[in-house]
C-alpha cells in the first residue's frame, strides 16, 4: 500500500502553518515588533517579514520559472528579490497583509501541483550534495523553514510575557476535559 502526499494535502498543511504564524504575528503588539532576543538576531518584525517573503522564491523557482536546475546565480537573484521585499515590510499591518496574501497565493500554487510535478527533480551545481532533490522535498523545506521561525517567535512571546495561542488552546482543552471528568469519591 503506497502513500501519496498530494498538492492538495500540501496546501492544507501549509495553510495551517501560515494560520498559526499569522496568529503569532497578531498576538505580539506592534510596540514589541522591534524586540530582539540579542543584538545580533532579527527583530520580531524582521523575522516575520523574512517568513512572509520566503514563499516568494519557492513559488518563483517551482511555479513561475519552473526551473529544473538552480545555480548559485539563480539562488542569489532569488535571495536578493526576497531580501528587498522583506525590507519593504516595515509595519505590523504590512507584515500581516503579506503573511495573509502571499500565504494564500503560495497555498493556491501548492494546491494545483500534480503528483508528477511534485516528483520532478531540480539539480544543483557542485559542491551541493545531493546534486538534485525533488520539488516535493524543496517545497517541504519552505514549510519547515516557517515552522522553525515560528518556534523562535513563540519563545519570544514567552520572553515578552505572552502565552502563545497554541498553548492557550491546549490549556483550554485540558481545563474543559477536567471540568467534564466525573468527580472521584
Amino acid at each position: 500500500m503506497g502513500c501519496s502526499y498530494t498538492g492538495k494535502d500540501f496546501s492544507r498543511s501549509f495553510r495551517t502553518v501560515r494560520k498559526n504564524t499569522i496568529q503569532v504575528a497578531q498576538d505580539i503588539p506592534e510596540a514589541q515588533y522591534g524586540y530582539r532576543v540579542t543584538p545580533d538576531t532579527r527583530s520580531v518584525a524582521e523575522t516575520l517579514a523574512h517568513v512572509a517573503a520566503q514563499t516568494r522564491w519557492h513559488h518563483r523557482l517551482h511555479g513561475i520559472d519552473r526551473k529544473t536546475f538552480m545555480g548559485f546565480e539563480d539562488f542569489g537573484k532569488y535571495m536578493q528579490e526576497v531580501t528587498a521585499y522583506a525590507a519593504s515590510l516595515t509595519t505590523k499591518p504590512l507584515i500581516l497583509k503579506s503573511l495573509e496574501e502571499d500565504g494564500a497565493e503560495f497555498a493556491a500554487f501548492l494546491d494545483g501541483l500534480t503528483d508528477a510535478q511534485l516528483a520532478e527533480t531540480v539539480g544543483f551545481p557542485p559542491p551541493i550534495d545531493p546534486p538534485q532533490k525533488t520539488r516535493f522535498e524543496l517545497l517541504l523545506g519552505a514549510k519547515e523553514h516557517e515552522m522553525h521561525h515560528r518556534a523562535q517567535l513563540m519563545v519570544v512571546q514567552r520572553l515578552l510575557g505572552i502565552v502563545p495561542h497554541l498553548t492557550r488552546e491546549r490549556q483550554a482543552r485540558q481545563a474543559g476535559a477536567s471540568a467534564a471528568a466525573p468527580a472521584r469519591a
